[in-house]
């Protein structure tokens, strides 16, 4: 299999994100239920959408033929500043320049699969200070224009004297561009402290809340839960794989009681990340249940907590589908709308109106898409910023010739290659 990427170059720092007023038509798309249709974006935002064949353009135009068009993922719960440190030798590397280089590299990964708005969660406080913020602040605004890109900052402790340091580091963070504010509660001497105080920053700045907990403790969630209730924007949670240890009674009480106080649960299908380090998924079907609004993240990408993390929205909803017991459609929605909402953005679909926040898998359905997402193409604000093909190819055999999608290459082989065969466009 190969594989290429073409990423279009981002404004200048500063400059505003908007979108191209260019329009784009994507023409013969397949939408999931079933239509083929023509879809034009002009200014950012979705213009048409017409039987395919029958829309005008006076920009540029992409065929989608043979590609399954849905509303673009989203990355509710990734780890910038510790990604693709996995192979590192010797201690991973928090010098501001690298920082920047592993959270921008990662940002695009993910933004190839799919994802065109991601949240990161970033540690701030210890020897480190605000350095690997600022980094990844400065990679977003080098990203402007090609992901939405927003961080969340991570404390290590907040109560007793030496948490007094850590709050006040965790204002400035907001202060300099932290979009959200979270930490793990399981880590402080006083978790419910712990909690009490990110709520109090959040609410003075009026930042949403992004917490790390294993969720294994039904006292402490009740707790969080009760602190957490009715606060503006949101509580979001995660990855909560320790419910999923819990007695049914009490992992339910438990789901009752965050839904009731409207926190979001982001599970971790594809692994845990290094703030938890306790491995399993949250009980997704009991929390849906109960009313709790569930999405989907990646969490570690190739760090010490996950040294294989591929950071894969459709890898993430495939594991739904196939291990967590939701039906394609749930699964995909986990990555998709339910990811979008817990990030606070506007609801995406493939209607005249919404945000052009669109990703092209090669495939007929989704179920297809799902178990095989080789080829995608990712348009953003209206214009593709990301484009992955790929192509296998087989032997010369008689057991080959009926597949789907098949044609001779167009060019001869190599000298001392094998026979050519049959490829198949994934």
């Amino acid at each position: 299999m190969s594989a290429d990427s073409k990423q279009p170059q981002p404004p200048e720092d500063g400059a505003a994100a908007t979108a191209d007023s260019t329009s784009l038509l994507l023409s013969h798309a397949r939408l999931a239920d079933g239509r083929n249709v023509d879809v034009r974006m002009a200014g950012g935002r979705i213009e048409a959408v017409g039987t395919a064949g029958s829309l005008t353009v006076t920009g540029a135009r992409v065929d989608l033929t043979g590609y399954l068009l849905l509303p673009a993922a989203a990355e509710p719960h990734a780890h910038a500043d510790t990604a693709l440190t996995a192979d590192s030798p010797g201690p991973v590397s928090y010098a501001p320049e690298q920082v920047q280089r592993r959270a921008t590299e990662a940002a695009l990964l993910q933004l190839g699969h799919g994802a065109t708005a991601q949240r990161a969660h970033v540690r701030i406080g210890d020897v480190h200070g605000l350095g690997p913020l600022e980094a990844v602040l400065q990679a977003r605004r080098s990203l402007r224009g090609l992901v939405d890109l927003t961080a969340v900052a991570v404390p290590r402790l907040l109560t007793g004297a030496a948490g007094a340091d850590g709050l006040a580091m965790l204002r400035d963070a907001v202060k300099m561009g932290a979009g959200v504010v979270g930490g793990c509660p399981d880590l402080d001497p006083d978790p419910a402290g712990y909690v009490e105080a990110v709520l109090e920053v959040a609410a003075e700045h009026g930042v949403p809340v992004d917490l790390h907990t294993d969720g294994a403790d039904p006292a402490r969630l009740a707790r969080l839960a009760a602190m957490a209730g009715g606060l503006r924007p949101g509580v979001t949670i995660g990855p909560c794989a320790g419910l999923g240890r819990l007695p049914a009674d009490a992992a339910r009480r438990a789901a009752d009681g965050l839904a009731a106080a409207g926190v979001t649960v982001v599970c971790l299908p594809q692994g845990g990340c290094a703030s938890t380090g306790l491995r399993g998924t949250a009980p997704v079907r009991l929390l849906r249940a109960a009313g709790v609004r569930v999405a989907a993240g990646s969490g570690a990408m190739r760090d010490v907590a996950n040294p294989v993390g591929r950071g894969d929205p459709l890898e993430a909803a495939y594991l739904l589908a196939s291990l967590g017991g939701l039906s394609v459609d749930e699964a995909y929605a986990a990555v998709g709308a339910e990811a979008r909402a817990v990030t606070g953005l506007p609801e995406v679909r493939v209607e005249a109106g919404f945000p052009a926040e669109l990703l092209a898998v090669r495939g007929e359905r989704l179920s297809g898409v799902l178990s095989l997402a080789y080829s995608r193409i990712v348009v953003h604000r209206g214009r593709v910023v990301a484009r992955t093909s790929a192509v296998r190819e087989y032997c010369d055999s008689a057991a080959a010739l009926d597949l789907p999608r098949q044609a001779r290459p167009e060019r001869p082989p190599e000298p001392g290659s094998p026979p050519a065969g049959p490829v198949v466009r994934s």
